[in-house]
């Protein structure tokens, strides 16, 4: 039997359906019931038979940081893809990524372990792979990850989500991770993740960078999970990205297939600095959310070119091209604006 974790997620989610049409028997957990109604919007996209595919899967209401719920959810089973995570780049919220980032996985690692579970499969990001000096080099699988560097609090939690399943490969689980770049896919058009970028450009994003980050399609993801689990490859990593394109040109392609306008004015070095000043200055008068830290608008300014060889050479794999999938998701996200009109 398989197991999802972050069954209610973008991946999760999206990993379910293609289960599903091969496999009968698949556990996946939830925290918040409302979400699960999220999972059969993603279904709908593929099949107008989503409401029988829904019901195929067990759920389990657990947290991945609770492992009396966790035991329960691992019962009689064999193979487990760890989709669940906490992602944010606000610094307050540090603690709050080790608890789910690092102890969920080490939670997961050690149920694993000691339910000799078959195989692993992580879902981490291309935030844990180290940068070059010279922006214009291609950034590998073993590439350098500075420990000590300016790194986000979320990349931290991920690489150390990272050595957790690095420690139940030493202790006999066979794992695989996946290091996604930014994942744009249906579904979850509200939320403050990379399924919130197309909302968020629709509703109009006035300022643009040139720095440059990489892209992937979620079913390309998912394709690619489910194609190293049913391999023999193990105890590897693999960057999982289909082009690397500058943030204009993701905001360009995305607002011309949505019809609105693009962004228009290039938020400078001296722009963002005052941009994540205020925003800290917000966080501390309101107690709001941030929305801007120091962390991202260094990200944003940054170069980072992925290379996805590894994976295409493994398995022969062929990503779809993001024009391709912008292209698409600008077309769900307007229809089921529609929908909600």
């Amino acid at each position: 039997m398989i197991l999802v974790t972050g069954g209610t997620g973008l991946v999760g989610s999206h990993l379910l359906y293609k289960l599903l049409k091969t496999n009968d028997k698949v556990k996946a957990i939830y925290r918040r019931e409302h979400k699960l109604e999220l999972v059969k919007k993603v279904f709908a996209y593929y099949t107008t038979d989503y409401e029988s595919l829904y019901q195929k899967i067990e759920w389990i209401n657990a947290d991945i940081t609770d492992v009396p719920a966790l035991q329960i959810a691992f019962k009689d089973i064999d193979y487990v893809y760890h989709c669940a995570a906490f992602v944010s780049f606000e610094p307050d919220k540090y603690h709050q990524l080790r608890k789910i980032n690092i102890e969920g996985t080490a939670n997961v690692v050690n149920l694993c372990i000691s339910h000799q579970v078959k195989k692993l499969c992580y879902v981490s990001s291309i935030a844990t792979i180290g940068h070059h000096q010279n922006p214009q080099q291609l950034i590998t699988e073993d590439t350098y990850w500075n420990q000590d560097g300016d790194n986000s609090v979320y990349a931290i939690t991920k690489y150390g989500a990272e050595i957790e399943v690095w420690r139940g490969t030493q202790e006999g689980v066979d794992a695989v991770i996946l290091n996604p770049g930014i994942i744009i896919g249906p579904g979850l058009w509200h939320s403050g993740g990379s399924s919130g970028l197309i909302k968020k450009i629709y509703k109009g994003m006035p300022y643009y960078t040139h720095g440059v980050t990489a892209y992937v399609d979620v079913d390309d993801v998912v394709r690619a999970m489910v194609s190293l689990m049913e391999s023999t490859i193990k105890n590897e990593r693999f960057i999982v990205i289909s082009e690397n394109l500058s943030f204009k040109e993701f905001q360009d392609q995305t607002a011309s297939a949505l019809g609105v306008k693009p962004a228009s004015k290039e938020a400078t070095p001296l722009i963002l600095g005052i941009g994540w000043r205020l925003d800290w200055l917000s966080r501390l008068f309101t107690g709001k959310r941030r929305r801007l830290s120091k962390q991202m608008t260094k990200s944003a300014r940054s170069i980072t070119k992925y290379d996805a060889s590894k994976l295409k050479n493994t398995l022969g794999f062929e990503f779809k091209p993001m024009q391709v999938s912008i292209e698409e998701n600008c077309q769900l996200f307007l229809e089921d604006l529609k929908k909600e009109s």
